[in-house]
């Protein structure tokens, strides 16, 4: 079965920087776009990132632009988020997510994985 566990959360101050992961197993992860999304207290699931099957495209909310990067390793089948300069507003709690190849990147295929929680705090 499809299963994505993502990890690399934790409690970081404003400013600062992490990495998260997101392994991913039982499908095709070379022909499948990868997204991630996060979700903040009393908010809405949003889509932060997001990479197409080779990693040669890539989007981002208009918010992480020039802060966020999105990557990924075929051979770990394995995606990742750096974040960089983070921000108190942007604790959350973090997804990755498979994108429904040829359609919108906020078009995401379920499963969600467990999520792995970011706090920004002094």
């Amino acid at each position: 079965q499809v299963q994505l566990v993502e990890s690399g959360g934790g409690l970081v101050q404003p400013g600062g920087s992490l990495r998260l992961s997101c392994t991913a197993s039982g499908f095709s992860f070379s022909s499948s776009p990868m997204g991630w999304y996060r979700q903040a207290p009393g908010k809405e699931r949003e889509l932060v990132a997001g990479i197409s099957s080779y990693g040669s495209n890539t989007k981002y909310t208009d918010s992480v632009k020039g802060r966020f990067t999105i990557s990924r390793d075929k051979a770990k089948n394995t995606v990742y988020l750096q974040m960089n300069s983070l921000k108190p507003e942007e604790k959350a709690v973090y997804y990755c997510v498979r994108i429904k190849l040829g359609s919108r990147w906020d078009n995401y295929v379920e499963p969600w994985g467990q999520g792995t929680l970011v706090t920004v705090s002094i």
